[in-house]
Formats: C-alpha cells, sequence, structure tokens
C-alpha cells in the first residue's frame, strides 16, 4: 500500500508537471500575441501619419523631415517587435508544445509500465493466497480425519472396515495437505521472487524514469525561459539603433533653416511703401508776414510748388500695393501670367513653369528623333515599314516643338519683366502657334555684305514663308546656312538666286561645313 501511495503521488506530480508546462506555453502565446498587435498598430499608427505624396509635396522643414525620420525609425523598431514575437513562436511556444506532447505520451507509457508490473505481482500474491488457503483448508480436513480415525479405532463397537475407512480417508488428506502444502510452499517462494524483483528492481527503475522525465521537463522549462528573455535581448541593439536614430532626428531640426525656408517660400519682393507727403490745407489762407509763418506753397508730392496730390490716389495705390501683408486677395481666376502674385513669388511660379516646358520640349525633341531614325531605316529597309507613314507623326512633333518654344519664349518674357531684364531674343522671336511667327530683324539683316556660307540645309518640309523676314521654300529644296539656330527655332538660310530669310530649324535637314567652327548637324 505504501509503494501504491507513492505511484499515485507520482502519478499526480508528473500530471502536474505537464499541466504547468502547458500554462507556460499559454502565457507565451498571449505574450507573442501582444507583441504581434502592438507591431501591428504601430506599424499602422506609421502608416497613418505616413500618407503617400508627390514629389511636390514633399516636406522641406526639418522639423518634418525629422518626424518622418522618427517614423521610419518607429516603422523599424515595430519589424524588432515583430521578430521577437516570432523568435517567441518558434524557440519557445513552438517547442514547449511539441515538448508536451512527448512528454504526454512518455509519462503514460512508463505508469502503464508501473501498472503492468503492479498488476503482475498482486497475481503472484493471488496465486500464493489460494495455495495458502487451499493449504490451511486441507490441513483442517486432515485434523478431522485424524480425529475421526483415532475415535474409530479407539471405539470397541467400530467395525474393523469402518476402522480401514476412515484410516484411508486419514491418509489420503494428510497426502493432499503434504502437496498443498509443496504448492503452497512454491508459490509462496515465488511470490517472494517476484515481490523482491518489483520493489527492487522493476519500481525503481519506472520511478527513475519518471524521475529523468520530471527533470527533463524542468530543463526544457529553463531553456524556454531563456530563450523567451534571448528574443527580448537579441533585438536590443537595433532597437537601440533606433532609438538612436530618433535622437538624432530631433537633433536635426533646426529652426533658422525653418524660418529660411518659410522667408524664401513667402517673401513678396515690394519695395516698402514711400513716406506720405505733408498735405497743407492753409496754403490757401492768406497771411502777413509778420505772423512767422511760411507763405510759400507747400510742395506738391511729386515736387512741384502749388499743387496738393490725390489722397485717394495715393492711398488706393498703396493699399493695391500691400494686399499681401494683411488685406484681401483679389477674387477670380488667377492670370496666365501670375501677375497676381508678389514679385518673388511670381518669379518662383514662372520658373518652375519654364522647367516644366523645358522638360516637355525635351521629350517632344527625343520622340521626333527617335521618328527621323526610324524613317531612315524605313528609308534604307522598305520591307521594315513606309516612311511615309511616319509624316504625320513627325509633322505633330514638329507642331507640338514650335508651341512648346513660343510657350518658353512667352514666360521667359514674362521672367524678364519680373527681374527688370531684356528678352534677349525680342528681336528675333516668334509670337503665335504652329508657324504664325514674326521676326524683328537687327541692321545685321540689311547689311551691304553678305554673310559667308557655313553650312546647307534640305527643306524636309514645304514653308510658305508669310511672315516677314521668312523665306519661302519648297520641300526638298537645297539652301545655303548663313547664320546657325540661336536657340529660338530659327536659321536663317539663303537661296541660291539670293534671297535671305528665316527658316523653322525643324524644317529643314543642316549640314555644316566641316571646317566651320562649332560645326552641328540639326534634323
Amino acid at each position: 500500500r505504501c509503494f501504491g501511495d507513492q505511484f499515485e503521488n507520482l502519478d499526480k506530480h508528473t500530471q502536474w508537471g505537464i499541466d504547468f508546462m502547458e500554462r507556460y506555453a499559454k502565457f507565451v502565446k498571449e505574450r507573442l500575441e501582444i507583441e504581434q498587435n502592438y507591431a501591428k498598430q504601430l506599424r499602422n499608427l506609421v502608416k497613418k501619419y505616413c500618407p503617400k505624396r508627390s514629389k511636390e509635396e514633399e516636406p522641406r522643414f526639418t522639423t518634418c523631415l525629422s518626424f518622418y525620420s522618427i517614423l521610419n525609425e518607429l516603422n523599424d523598431y515595430a519589424g524588432q517587435r515583430e521578430l521577437v514575437a516570432e523568435e517567441m513562436g518558434h524557440k519557445v511556444y513552438g517547442e514547449l508544445m511539441r515538448y508536451s506532447q512527448d512528454l504526454k505520451a512518455e509519462r503514460k507509457h512508463h505508469l502503464q509500465e508501473g501498472r503492468k508490473a503492479q498488476q503482475y505481482l498482486d497475481h503472484c500474491w493471488k496465486l500464493m493466497d489460494n495455495s495458502k488457503k487451499k493449504f490451511e483448508r486441507e490441513c483442517r480436513e486432515a485434523e478431522k480425519s485424524q480425529v475421526t480415525y483415532e475415535k474409530l479405532d479407539n471405539d470397541i463397537n467400530a467395525t474393523k472396515s469402518e476402522v480401514e475407512k476412515a484410516k484411508s480417508q486419514y491418509y489420503l488428506r494428510t497426502h493432499m495437505a503434504d502437496e498443498n502444502k509443496n504448492e503452497y510452499a512454491a508459490q509462496l517462494q515465488n511470490f517472494n521472487a517476484e515481490q523482491r524483483k518489483h520493489f527492487n528492481n522493476a519500481i525503481p527503475h519506472i520511478f527513475k524514469n519518471l524521475q529523468d522525465m520530471d527533470e527533463r521537463r524542468t530543463v526544457k522549462l529553463g531553456e524556454t525561459y531563456r530563450n523567451f528573455a534571448e528574443a527580448e535581448r537579441r533585438v536590443i541593439p537595433i532597437i537601440s539603433k533606433c532609438l538612436e536614430g530618433m535622437v538624432s532626428a530631433a537633433k536635426a531640426v533646426d529652426e533658422r533653416r525653418d524660418s529660411g525656408i518659410v522667408v524664401e517660400s513667402f517673401k513678396s519682393g515690394f519695395e516698402p511703401p514711400g513716406d506720405f507727403p505733408f498735405e497743407d490745407f492753409s496754403q490757401n489762407l492768406n497771411r502777413s508776414g509778420s505772423d512767422g509763418t511760411i507763405s510759400t506753397s507747400a510742395p506738391r508730392g511729386d515736387g512741384t510748388p502749388g499743387s496738393r496730390p490725390d489722397p485717394r490716389h495715393v492711398m488706393n495705390k498703396t493699399k493695391n500695393k500691400l494686399w499681401p501683408f494683411g488685406t484681401k486677395k483679389p477674387k477670380g481666376p488667377s492670370p496666365e501670367d501670375f501677375s497676381h502674385l508678389p514679385p518673388e513669388q511670381r518669379r518662383k511660379r514662372l520658373q518652375q513653369r519654364i522647367d516644366e516646358l523645358q522638360k516637355e520640349l525635351q521629350k517632344e525633341v527625343d520622340q521626333r528623333d527617335a521618328l527621323n531614325k526610324m524613317k531612315d531605316v524605313y528609308e534604307k529597309n522598305p520591307q521594315l515599314g513606309d516612311p511615309n507613314s511616319l509624316h504625320p507623326k513627325i509633322s505633330e512633333t514638329i507642331c507640338n516643338m514650335e508651341k512648346l518654344r513660343s510657350e518658353i519664349h512667352r514666360n521667359e518674357k514674362w521672367l524678364a519683366e519680373v527681374e527688370g531684364k531684356q528678352s534677349s531674343r525680342g528681336d528675333r522671336r516668334h509670337s503665335a502657334d504652329n508657324h504664325h511667327h514674326h521676326h524683328e530683324f537687327d541692321d545685321e539683316f540689311d547689311d551691304d555684305d553678305p554673310l559667308p556660307v557655313i553650312g546647307h540645309c534640305k527643306a524636309l518640309y514645304s514653308f510658305d514663308g508669310h511672315d516677314e523676314g521668312t523665306l519661302v521654300m519648297a520641300e526638298d529644296e537645297v539652301l545655303y546656312i548663313i547664320e546657325q539656330d540661336k536657340g529660338d527655332g530659327w536659321t536663317r538660310a539663303r537661296k541660291q538666286s539670293g534671297e535671305e530669310g528665316y527658316v523653322p530649324t525643324t524644317y529643314v535637314e543642316i549640314t555644316m561645313e566641316k571646317n566651320c567652327k562649332g560645326a552641328v548637324t540639326y534634323i
């Protein structure tokens, strides 16, 4: 019974150990779920405050840049929390659940072995007990037969047959008692041997296996405790770098730079308003010289004596100029030349538009070059395609280029107006879309000495030359080049008849003379 109680206690203890391990595994699972939710919420937070922006909307202030750097570091921090959850799930929770299943199977096996050993010992005890009881019963029967035999043997009235029968029964019972005695002794010897084997070998071996199993469970728990902490400790260096990045972002905040950006973004370029003139309303009063007052008429606001400026005119002029500093801005659609903006802001917007138009023009130029190359390939290899099929597209591209050049020129004029400069192309700049351009030529065009020929060109398209200063040409006509394109899209040419004028650069294929300095071929 003592060993049975111990076995039952071990059964309960090992079951408690497995339950405790699974309880700890559940704790780890809830812990890693907290990490996963925390990381997910951090990523959602970063995504919420880091919306997608176009390049024009990119922040320029150091406070904004530092804040977005902090968000990036926080996003990396969230990634480390996800890594912690992954490590806990793989090396702690998953390992605990697998080991728990193995422990259950091993515990079940050891307990079954213990029950089998106990059942076999109980079986041996029953055999011994049965033989013992049988031996005891046979001994009592033998004693009874002995008493009966002795009683009949001493009875003078008993017949000889009765005495012989009682004697025979006595001998039989005695013999059976001896046989049961031997059986009982054998079973007792066997039971004692099995009992010694059971308590000295089988049960200690099973207890040792259960002890080893429980110790391994304890060791495994210690390992998972360490892995639980290691999952956190491994990410500490990277988390420290994230925090250092946040501190560096905070140090990068520069109040002077931000102030400079604000000034640069909103400065108007207006000149400070002039002083208001003194308005002398007493100038029409006649005073004697003895009054000690000034008898001369007060000067006008423009410096001319004898008149007064119109205060409404002065005030209105000042108000119109000072609106960016507090008064209402003009309503209605914005003018195309941005004249509603202060000078500095207008200059920036015009420069921005010019840059955008230049990019679009470059795209059209690249497209024209590609089409011309394709046309050359088709002309050399007609089986690849019809070169005439590219003419509409080339013409469309050239028209787009002319429109863009015209638009660039118009914006450059506005920009030069803002900057107080004269346009460098005002003498010969065309002003219309498609091919309607007007030229104002300098004295060089009317010089008596003709300009030297620096190259020749072949007309790709016909040109009617309806504007003043332009030259009419037919398709495939060959002309002499006497002045290169100076960036305005026009080339000065001369016919064989001696007639000179300007033709669109994009309408001709130009070949410069080899001995001409800076010769370039335009297509």
